[in-house]
């Protein structure tokens, strides 16, 4: 299975203030998902100092950009996990992963972010094994009357 790296983009609203929700979603990930073997959901949250706007000020911005790349390309190198979904606002990010073993999950994570200083990370799991969460945030692209790039799948 070939991992591409098309994503699209929507606005959300945080549920508790006015504040716009930037989510970008990862497509074209329909064999991932039938393959059944990514089951377990991970939720990474950084909560920043949010500006007037609910967003991170610039040079928080470029260090959780620097944190992402390094998880991206440490999760998928061998496909232990696909990096599914990026919401960002009313202060805090979060990365949505999903994986084949949670354990494996956690020591790859300690070692990719093994360069930075500690960041300030939360980190939840669940079983989604029919990919709800995936599927929640790609009807949020369907919002923006935009063309709908999520697979359209059968889970």
């Amino acid at each position: 299975m070939k991992l591409g790296d098309v994503w699209f983009s929507a606005v959300a609203e945080a549920e508790e203030s006015d504040h716009m929700i930037i989510v970008s979603g990862r497509t074209e990930i329909e064999p991932f998902i039938q393959s059944g073997k990514f089951k377990e959901r991970v939720e990474i949250t950084w909560k920043y100092e949010a500006d007037s706007k609910g967003m991170p000020d610039e040079d928080t911005g470029k260090l959780m950009e620097a944190a992402q790349t390094a998880l991206k390309r440490a999760m998928e190198k061998d496909k232990l996990a696909i990096f599914t979904g990026i919401y960002t606002g009313d202060g805090e990010r979060t990365w949505i992963f999903y994986t084949r073993n949670i354990p494996a999950f956690g020591r790859t994570l300690n070692e990719a972010l093994a360069p930075f200083e500690t960041l300030p990370l939360t980190i939840y799991t669940e079983k989604d094994p029919e990919w709800n969460e995936y599927r929640e945030m790609c009807e949020l692209q369907g919002q923006e009357g935009e063309d709908d790039d999520c697979d359209d799948n059968e889970i």
